[in-house]
């Protein structure tokens, strides 16, 4: 694919969708199959679901502190259908959207439960552990991309991240590192105008996130991110572009990807405090559920009763993957199993004391809040 489209200025928003689902653009309009369309929307109505699912559990007490990826859905699947599945996702805490395109094991859920165990089973679909500290990850993902170059592996590291880490100094060293040795690394900035309650504006005096790699040397684009079909045709792009496909310079690229949380930053935040509902209710006009939809609608490819067939399906399966995670028996003592790669004789310690404790007294005492 030709890398123009990210040649345009950083304010020169791409996008292939309007609102409405009606082509903007058609050399914008992906290379895909009618099966892979499909796919990508039933990702996204899956990624909804489940993130309905998930926040109805925590309600219950069935699940810890969630995030929501509600509006984010478009970006989230349409730059990882973009990928090729060697490629390795590092991403914040809200991009659940990827690993549902990816396959989403269904131990994932046991992370958001408090096990460990749910980190480390996406490895297995080429994901990084999610990272909940902001933009401590990034380092890592140009780490990892600068390993792959200096190894000859044609494999890209995408990075997400939301405009509230471009205000962390780890950010601005990754990007420079990958600047200065020309990584193999997607920058993708999912922007959805709030950090938790610190609006986009009061982030950064710059115009567009997207420009501000100019500072180190290579591109930035910005993308509708509630249109997935223009989110793949950019992340394709910045793929090819990282791993030097045809035998070009491999060099990074930053993607801002503009779109808007619906819900709440976690599940412990109230958005209602600091935003207008009439804002919200502005950007729901744009959801990318509803866009993709209509586009599938106008090409004949998507009616009411494949909608319903694609809703059982999907119930079927998420109904799977939560009666697993709640049949996940949990061992105490993995807490002390990745302190250290190798235990150390103070780790040893705890945990004999603490296996001495439950011993004595059993788990129900323990487990008593008095």
């Amino acid at each position: 694919m030709s890398h123009d489209v990210l040649s345009r200025a950083p304010d020169d928003r791409v996008q292939a969708l309007d609102s409405d689902g009606e082509i903007v653009d058609p050399d914008l309009i992906p290379d895909l199959s009618d099966e892979e369309l499909v796919s990508m929307y039933r990702d996204m109505r899956f990624a909804r679901q489940f993130d309905e699912r998930m926040i109805s559990l925590q309600r219950q007490g069935r699940l810890g502190t969630y995030s929501s990826l509600a509006g984010q859905e478009g970006s989230q699947v349409g730059s990882t259908y973009a990928l090729a599945d060697e490629d390795t996702i590092f991403y914040q805490y809200r991009e659940h959207g990827a690993l549902v395109a990816r396959g989403l094991p269904w131990e994932y859920v046991l992370y958001w439960m408090g096990h460990e165990a749910g980190n480390a089973a996406i490895g297995d679909v080429n994901v990084f552990p999610l990272n909940i500290s902001i933009g401590a990850h990034l380092p890592h993902a140009v780490g990892w991309s600068w390993a792959a170059k200096k190894k000859g592996d044609e494999r890209a590291g995408v990075v997400h991240f939301g405009d509230g880490a471009t205000s962390e100094g780890d950010f601005h060293e990754a990007m420079n590192f990958a600047g200065v040795f020309e990584t193999p690394t997607v920058f993708f900035c999912n922007n959805n105008q709030w950090a938790i309650s610190v609006p986009r504006e009061r982030q950064t005096a710059s115009q567009t996130l997207a420009q501000k790699a100019d500072a180190y040397g290579f591109d930035g684009v910005q993308v509708d991110g509630m249109d997935p079909l223009a989110t793949y045709t950019v992340t394709e792009a910045a793929r090819e572009r990282a791993v030097g496909a045809d035998g070009e310079e491999q060099e990074p690229i930053f993607i801002e990807a503009v779109q808007y949380r619906f819900g709440a930053h976690t599940t412990a935040d109230d958005p209602d405090v600091y935003r207008d509902d009439a804002e919200v209710e502005q950007w729901r006009e744009r959801d990318p559920l509803d866009r993709m939809e209509a586009f599938l609608r106008n090409c004949n490819l998507l009616d009411d009763k494949k909608i319903d067939v694609m809703d059982d399906t999907i119930g079927e399966r998420l109904g799977e993957i939560i009666d697993n995670a709640e049949a996940h028996a949990a061992d105490p003592t993995d807490l002390f199993a990745d302190v250290y790669a190798e235990s150390t004789q103070n780790i040893d310690e705890q945990r004999e004391y603490f296996e001495g404790l439950r011993e004595r007294h059993g788990d129900d005492a323990l487990l008593e809040s008095e």
